[in-house]
């Protein structure tokens, strides 16, 4: 058997796996989480987003609502950490990641993977490069390198006028980077690594960067350096 195609099979049988046991085991929390959200929100509990998917499908990715009701009306796409739309409990839900919990249904169903570049929304896709449209070459998850390199990200969008143009120069050249890397570079012991390396970055609030091979910190490190120099010429 081809070595990638195995690959992906094991990632499958372990994403299913996995999110079966997972949804077990988190039922009560997702049954507080969703009565608590019903009390303090009222309905829908669910925020159904429009991401796309490997091969660049739609599909609808599943969260707990954090927001008020038409928040995707009322502001960007892109939220900062002091963004007025979210609620108390909402911004609860963000920081301990109870809110992307039900993105193991995504998961069971063959959308998500646990390990992928996080999905976009359709806008920000139709903008893709031709490198950045590999990213959709394999499955999108709910966690990857640039989720642990950039897990502050709602706070590093703090305070800007313009969140979208901050996002864009800011945050997305980290991610598409690191998406990048783990297009090229994809196996199931780095896939383990990240599952491991977020749990312990959201329980115990260890630094996850152990879990980063070396050439992809320097290759990060050098882009973050061109954007402060590019940043400090610019001002």
């Amino acid at each position: 058997m081809n070595p990638r195609r195995g690959y992906q099979i094991a990632k499958r049988v372990f994403d299913i796996a996995f999110a079966c046991i997972l949804l077990v085991a988190l039922s009560p929390v997702l049954l507080v989480s969703s009565l608590l959200v019903v009390l303090s929100m009222g309905f829908p509990v669910l925020y159904r987003a429009e991401r796309v998917k490997q091969g660049g499908q739609s599909f609808t990715m599943l969260k707990f609502r954090t927001m008020v009701q038409n928040a995707d009306k009322l502001g960007p796409v892109i939220t900062a950490a002091c963004d007025p739309r979210i609620t108390p409990l909402g911004a609860l839900l963000r920081k301990t990641k109870i809110d992307e919990l039900p993105q193991l249904i995504n998961v069971l169903k063959g959308e998500m993977s646990f390990v992928g570049p996080r999905p976009n929304v359709p806008i920000i896709v139709s903008c893709y490069s031709g490198d950045e449209m590999q990213l959709l070459n394999v499955p999108q998850g709910i966690t990857d390198l640039s989720s642990l390199w950039l897990r502050g990200q709602e706070f590093l969008l703090e305070g800007t006028d313009d969140v979208m143009h901050d996002y864009e120069n800011r945050v997305a050249p980290i991610k598409v980077r690191l998406g990048l890397y783990y297009v090229y570079h994809a196996n199931f012991w780095l896939d383990l690594k990240i599952i491991v390396a977020t749990a312990t970055a959201i329980i115990l609030r260890q630094d996850p960067t152990w879990s980063f091979p070396k050439e992809a910190v320097a290759d990060t490190l050098y882009l973050v350096n061109q954007m402060v120099n590019d940043n400090s010429r610019a001002a």
